[in-house]
C-alpha cells in the first residue's frame, strides 16, 4: 500500500468513529440467488441429506452430509438449485450451496422446539453460522474463562461492530445473558473506543459486563494487543488466546444470539460496512449469501477493469475476484479500490531502511524475517526470527519503500507451517501399546505334584 491510498500526505492510523457516519442502514432486497458456504469439501458421490430441487426454510439448519457435523443456516426460503465446489483462501475447499429464494419467508421451527424442550443450552447447536460468527471451539464445549466482546473492528475504516453496539443495546444485553448460560462463562469484557462508552454503559450495567477502552490508534484492537495492553496478559507466540480460555467475539454475534433467544428464530441478516472508492462509508443490511453485485447496484457503485474488491479493511483484507462473491456470516466490510489506487508490488530487494522494524507493534525483526520467507525457509523464520509473534496488522507492508508484500509472505509462511505440521501428524504411525508379557499358567496337575513333593520333603 502507498500513502496516497488514503488521499493524504501521511499515513492515517486512526480508527474511525461511528458518530461520523449516517446511522440509518441501507437495506438490500432479497436477491435472486443466495450462495452459502459449507465448511466441507464438495463430494458429489457422498450421500446428502438434501438434493437439488429440495425446498428449505428461512433459519433452517443445513448439515448436507450425513457423516459430518458441519452446517450452515439457510438465510431464505427457497429451492436448492445446485451444489458446487469452491476454493477459499489458500485453497480451502468448501461446498457452495446455491438457493433460488421465494418472495416470502417461511421460518423453520427447529430452534423454537429445541429451546422449549431442552432450554437455552440447546441453542449451542445452532449458533455457528449466525451473523458475526461464533468461535467453533466455544460452541463445542471448550473451556471458556473469559469472553471478550469486540465493539470495534481490528482493521481500519470498517464501523460494523461500532454500529451494532450503538444501535442494538437491548439485543446485546439479552445476548450476553444467554451466552453466559450456554457456555458457563462468568467474566465478560467489552473492548470498545472511548466514543461508545456512554452507549455501552447500558450494556455493562444491565449484563455485568466490564467495559475496557481501546486506544484509537491502529492496531490497538488486535486481540493479542488487547490481551497485552488491556487485560495485562501476554499470549505466547506458539499459542492462541482460545488456548488460554479467552475467546473474542464480535458485538454483532452477541446481538444475534440475543435476537435468536428472544424471537426463537435464527437471524439471517448481516450488517456490514461498504467502503467506496472515495473512502466514504455506508452501513448495509443484507441476507447472508447475497452477491456483492446486488449491494453495488443498490449503492450505485460501478466497477471498472482492474478495480479491486477487498473483503475486510485496507490493512489486512483479502481480495476477491468476482462480483457475485456472497456475503458471509463473518463479512464485516467490503472495500472497493479504484485501479489507479491499487498499490504496486515488486520483487525489488530489501534496502535495510528499518521502517518495518520501527513500526512493528510486536518488535519482530521483519527485515530478517522476510528474507527467509522469500527463500521458503519457513522453519528458520519461525524458530529464529519470530514468525509466530507477528500479529498480522500489515503495517510492515504499508511502510515498505521497496513495495515488498511482507504481510502476504508472513501469512503464507504460517499457512505452510500449519500444512506441514498436519501432514506430519497424518503420516505419523500410531503408537501401539506393548502387549503384556505372557505368564506361564500352572496346571492343576502341576500344583498337586508340587504339594506332594513338599509333603514328602517335610
Amino acid at each position: 500500500m502507498k500513502r496516497s491510498f488514503f488521499g493524504l500526505q501521511q499515513p492515517r492510523f486512526k480508527y474511525d468513529a461511528v458518530s461520523n457516519v449516517n446511522i440509518e442502514p441501507v437495506r438490500i432486497a432479497v436477491p435472486e440467488k443466495v450462495t452459502l458456504f459449507l465448511n466441507r469439501p464438495f463430494e458429489g458421490k457422498t450421500p446428502r441429506t438434501l438434493n437439488v430441487g429440495d425446498r428449505v426454510k428461512t433459519g433452517q439448519k443445513i448439515t448436507l452430509y450425513e457423516d459430518s457435523d458441519a452446517y450452515v443456516i439457510s438465510s431464505v426460503t427457497g429451492v436448492i438449485r445446485s451444489f458446487d465446489s469452491f476454493l477459499g483462501d489458500y485453497g480451502q475447499a468448501l461446498t457452495a450451496i446455491n438457493i433460488e429464494p421465494e418472495q416470502t419467508d417461511e421460518f423453520d421451527e427447529a430452534l423454537r422446539k429445541a429451546l422449549e424442550e431442552d432450554g437455552i443450552a440447546a441453542a449451542r447447536d445452532y449458533l455457528l453460522s449466525i451473523p458475526g460468527g461464533m468461535p467453533p471451539e466455544m460452541l463445542k464445549g471448550g473451556h471458556v474463562d473469559t469472553l471478550v466482546i469486540c465493539g470495534i473492528e481490528q482493521d481500519l475504516l470498517s464501523i460494523t461492530n461500532q454500529f451494532v453496539t450503538k444501535s442494538k443495546v437491548s439485543a446485546m444485553n439479552k445476548g450476553v445473558s444467554a451466552i453466559k448460560k450456554i457456555t458457563g462463562v462468568h467474566k465478560v469484557v467489552m473492548a470498545l473506543p472511548q466514543s461508545l462508552i456512554q452507549e455501552a454503559g447500558a450494556i455493562g450495567g444491565a449484563s455485568g459486563v466490564e467495559l475496557r477502552v481501546i486506544e484509537d490508534e491502529y492496531p490497538s484492537a488486535n486481540p493479542r494487543l488487547i490481551m497485552r495492553d488491556v487485560m495485562g496478559q501476554v499470549v505466547p507466540a506458539d499459542k492462541r488466546p482460545e488456548e488460554l480460555g479467552i475467546f473474542f467475539v464480535n458485538a454483532e454475534a452477541i446481538a444475534a444470539v440475543g435476537e435468536a433467544v428472544e424471537k426463537k428464530i435464527l437471524p439471517v441478516t448481516k450488517t456490514l460496512t461498504v467502503i467506496k472508492k472515495d473512502m466514504t462509508k455506508t452501513v448495509v443490511e443484507a441476507r447472508i449469501g447475497t452477491p456483492f453485485s446486488d449491494i453495488f447496484q443498490a449503492l450505485d457503485i460501478t466497477l471498472f477493469d482492474r478495480d479491486r474488491i477487498i473483503v475486510g479493511g485496507p490493512m489486512s483484507g483479502t481480495t476477491v475476484y468476482a462480483e457475485d462473491h456472497p456475503v458471509d456470516p463473518r463479512t464485516l466490510s467490503i472495500m472497493i479500490q479504484d485501479s489507479s489506487d491499487v498499490p504496486l508490488v515488486s520483487d525489488y530487494p530489501c534496502i535495510n531502511c528499518g521502517e518495518c522494524v520501527r513500526i512493528c507493534p510486536a518488535d519482530v525483526p521483519v527485515n530478517m524475517l522476510v528474507r527467509f520467507l522469500e527463500a521458503r525457509q519457513y522453519e528458520t523464520a519461525a524458530d529464529e526470527y519470530d514468525l509466530h509473534s507477528c500479529i498480522e496488522c500489515g503495517l510492515c507492508s504499508f511502510v515498505c519503500p521497496s513495495k515488498i508484500p511482507v504481510f502476504q509472505y508472513i501469512r503464507l509462511g504460517k499457512y505452510e507451517l500449519d500444512r506441514i505440521r498436519l501432514e506430519e501428524e497424518a503420516e505419523a504411525p500410531e503408537t501401539l501399546e506393548e502387549p503384556a508379557p505372557e505368564t506361564e499358567e500352572t496346571t492343576e496337575e502341576e500344583t498337586k505334584t508340587a504339594a506332594a513333593a513338599k509333603e514328602e520333603e517335610a
